[in-house]
Order: C-alpha cells, then structure tokens, then sequence
C-alpha cells in the first residue's frame, strides 16, 4: 500500500468530539421513552383527555420520522456542524419549554418542537462521524460507541425516569435535555469540524412540504394499525402517505437540486443497507412488542420488573455491538451479518418453545439469542452506508437510515402485532358464564381479558385468563416462527449483496473487487 492510500487516523479532538456526539444521540432515545413512566402524573396535573395523552407521546415520534430527511440533507446544504448545533439548542429550549407546560395543548407542542430538533441528531451525527474517522477501523469503534449510547437511551430512559419522578415532580424528566444541550453548544465548536457540499443548491420548500405529508400521514397510519387494528381510517392514512410519497419522487427526478438525490439508490451497497436496516426495525420491533407483552400480559410481571429482566439481554446485545467491528476487520462483513441473521433465527425458534405457564427462562434466552443475532447490524450496516456513499451525501444516505429504520419499525409492529392478535382472537376461549361485554373485551385482546378477569367468579376468572394466556403464548409462537424465516431471507440477502465488500481493515490494493454500484468507483470506496 503507498502512502497515498493510508486513511489518516484519528486523534484525542476527534474521540474527544465523539463524546459530545454519544450524548444528545443518547438523550434522543432517552426522551421516547422517559415520558411513559411520567404519563400518569402530568395526565392527572395537566387534565389531559386519553386523546391528548396519545398525543404527548406519539407526536415526538412523528415529527422526528417526518423531518429526518429534511434534515438530512439540509445538514448537506449548509454545514453538518451548524444544523446539529441549532438543532441542540432548539432541543434544550423545547426541554424547557416541556417541562414548564401549563396545558396538555402547550407540552403536544413542546414535544413536536422537541422532535423537529431531535430529528438533527441522528443524521449529523452520523455523517459527522464520517468526517472525523477516516481510518475504517477507527470508524468502526467510533460507529460502536455511537451504536451503544442508542442502545443505552433507551434502557436508560424507564431508569432514569423512575428515580426523577421518585424525588421531583414531573416536568424533570424533560430538564435532563437542558445541560446536555448547554455542552454541545460550548464544546461543539471547538471539537466537532464542519463539512457541507458546496453544490448542493437551494433547499425545495415543496419538497420539503411532500416529504412530511408523505412520511406523517404513513407512520401515524401504519401506528394507528398496530394500536386499533385493521380499520379504514388508518389504511387511508397509509395511501395518502404512498400518494404523496409518488408525487414526492416525481418531484425530485425533476429538479437540478432535489431535497433527497435519488442517484443514491443506484449504489446497490447502499440500497441493500437500507433495506436491510428497515426490515431488521420491522423484525425487532414487532417480535420485541410481542416479548414485552408476554412479560407483561403472561407472566404478570410490573413494568420495571419486564424492564430489569430485559437488562442481561441488552447487556448481549451491547457485547455484540462491540465485538462485531473486530469480526469486521478480519471477515468480510456481509458474512459477519449473514452469521448474526442466522445466529438471530435460531433465536426465534428457541422463543416458539416458550411455555405459557413456565417459559420465561426459556423466553430470555431465546431472546438474549436473538440480541446476539442482530448487534452486527446497526454498526456494520451504519459503517456500510456512511462507506457506500459520496462523502458530500453522507447527511441524506443518513436521513433515508435513520427514516427506513422509523417506518421499519412502525410497519413491525403494525404487522406482526397484528399477526399475533389475529393468532389470539382465532384460539381464545371466553366461558359462557362471561358477561357479554366483559366477553367482547377478552375476545379483543389478552390485555382486556387480563382486566375483565378479577371481576369473574374465581374458577371462571382462572379459566378465562388460562384461555388468553395459552392464546397469546400461541401468538408468540407464530411471530417467532415468522421472524425466524424473515431472518434467513435477510441472511442471503446480505451474503449476497455485501459480498464484495472487503474486510474493513483489509488493503485496498489487495481488494479490488466493485463494491456494487453504478456511480463511479472513487465515490463510494473510502471505507469499503
């Protein structure tokens, strides 16, 4: 190799600079889940309707998954640096904002102006990570670490909740926001560097415009499925996001200088990352739905109770996430992912053995299994995707990410939770002695059979909730056995379409095989 072709490596700024990227990517996370152990006071302070609830904390949610690829590429247009940075302080604002709130309507809009700003997190910081580690194995650990405080936000936020709702009142659990902002905006400067594409042209409002009404109307749709059931209101939602999303691709194939650039789908690298990326956000959210219910729903257990048991699983899947840059630096990594999917399929198969009455040990395993499956996933297929694209495309190729993965997993749970439901309504049992409307309520849901239940007779109560929870465990099983074939596909996908990508410390002249793409050889082999 000349010296031409060493990457250079990088130094204590950058690491340095990946902290102060690790902590509002962490508090992102954080946020979407801190609210729920929140709800019930600020419900009860605020006077908020079960509509207005539904809003406090969906709309975070939506609007960070509607302006993900506006932000994407804006961060292109006028510099990565400067739309984190405003997007840090709009967050810290809205924090305060949030936790000061008077009325449901005012905290609804405080959450929306909390999810527009998150939505600059996760594509600057990952094309900004881009920027700062050159050498492929740096990237790989900077990507880990990155992929870690995702993890952590997330297992973190039910925690951290508890212990500020324990001592102050509920408006704190947004105040966590505030400093962590403050330290971006003081360190961000100094550490972080400042990339843009200086042909990127103006940002399309119209475009912008599409994109939302496209992504909006389908997450809430595809949500509404997964919450009510198949109905006509949600399936209208979903076309009119499919209608927009048309004319939203019409629009871009016309303009000079489009909000999202779809050349990029033509680097089959970078297209197969995303599909791969949406379709493991589908698998884990719904089957993860399923396995938290039947925690919760099955074997009775408290919420905080399900989460500490889902630690030594997260704990794995943290292992993993660490683990697979090494693996990536000395096997190809389309076969460390086809290894991981197949690792995560016989995961699955282990969970359709779990028992109604004593699974949960055999329920934890399977799932620690599958954890271990998949922790290859998001840091090769992010390094993957950072690595297949032109670097002055790295804030979209983020964006469309980090909005696969959103509609992955609201598309997994709106239908593989529908599966399961389908699975429970076909085999549940209701005595006749049930009440009909009590009757109707168990039929629904095992959630509604678990409430009707202490209401009955003892023996008819016993029977009903034996009934549900052999139904639901039955429904547990046909997702496992769903995502265990789903994992088996995405295994020869990635074995086939990430074959050509080289190890990650490999010597570039001693790989010279096409990486998969029909764009020009120089603009997608920097990592790869």
């Amino acid at each position: 190799m000349t010296i031409d072709n060493v990457p250079p490596r990088a130094g204590r700024r950058e690491w340095l600079g990946l902290a102060v990227l690790i902590l509002p990517t962490m508090l992102m996370m954080l946020d979407i889940n801190v609210l729920f152990l929140a709800l019930p006071s600020l419900s009860a302070d605020l006077g908020a309707s079960a509509n207005q609830q539904l809003w406090i904390t969906d709309s975070y949610g939506f609007v960070i998954a509607g302006f993900l690829v506006t932000m994407g590429t804006l961060g292109d247009r006028i510099g990565r640096r400067k739309v984190l940075l405003t997007g840090g302080a709009a967050f810290g604002l809205a924090s305060v904002l949030a936790a000061y709130s008077n009325s449901p309507e005012l905290l609804i809009a405080a959450r929306m102006l909390l999810g527009a700003a998150g939505a600059t997190i996760m594509p600057s910081t990952m094309a900004l990570i881009r920027n700062m580690f050159k050498d492929p194995k740096q990237m790989g650990t900077a990507i880990s670490l990155w992929a870690s405080a995702i993890i952590a936000g997330v297992a973190l936020g039910p925690a951290i909740g508890g212990i500020l709702l324990a001592y102050f009142w509920w408006g704190s659990v947004f105040l966590v926001g505030a400093p962590v902002m403050v330290l971006l905006l003081v360190a961000g400067p100094v550490l972080l560097p400042e990339y843009r594409d200086p042909d990127a042209g103006r940002l399309d409002l119209v475009s912008v415009f599409l994109s939302l009404v496209t992504i909006l109307p389908a997450v809430y749709g595809l949500k509404e499925l997964a919450r009510e059931g198949w109905g006509l209101l949600p399936i209208a939602f979903v076309v009119v996001g499919v209608a927009f999303g048309t004319v939203f691709v019409i629009r871009q194939r016309r303009l000079a200088s489009p909000l999202l650039d779809l050349r990029l789908f033509r680097i089959r690298l970078l297209t197969s990352a995303l599909l791969v990326g949406l379709f493991v956000g589908a698998i884990q959210a719904g089957s993860g739905l399923m396995v938290t219910q039947h925690l919760q729903l099955v074997e009775g257990l408290e919420p905080l109770q399900a989460g500490l048991l889902l630690l030594p699983p997260t704990v794995v899947l943290v292992i993993g996430i660490y683990l697979s840059p090494v693996l990536a630096g000395r096997i190809r990594p389309g076969y460390v992912l086809a290894g991981g999917m197949l690792v995560a399929a016989a995961g699955q198969l282990v969970i359709t053995q779990v028992s109604a009455t004593s699974g949960l040990a055999l329920l934890l395993v399977g799932f620690g299994v599958v954890y271990l499956g998949v922790s290859p996933t998001g840091v090769l297929v992010a390094q993957v995707t950072m690595a297949s694209c032109p670097p002055e495309k790295t804030g979209s190729a983020a964006s469309l990410s980090s909005t696969g993965t959103e509609l992955g997993v609201a598309l997994g749970i709106a239908a593989l939770g529908s599966v399961g439901t389908l699975v429970y309504r076909s085999e549940v049992h209701v005595p006749a002695e049930v009440p009909s409307a009590a009757a109707d309520a168990a039929n629904e849901s095992m959630a509604g059979a678990a409430a009707v239940a202490p209401n009955l007779p003892s023996q008819v109560g016993t029977d009903l909730l034996d009934s549900a929870r052999e139904s639901f465990t039955s429904g547990l099983h046909v997702v496992a056995g769903i995502t265990a074939v789903l994992f088996v596909g995405l295994a020869i996908l990635v074995a086939v379409t990430f074959r050509q990508v080289r190890p990650f410390g490999a010597d570039p002249e001693e790989h010279a095989e096409e990486a998969g793409s029909d764009e020009p050889e120089k603009e997608i082999r920097p990592a790869v």
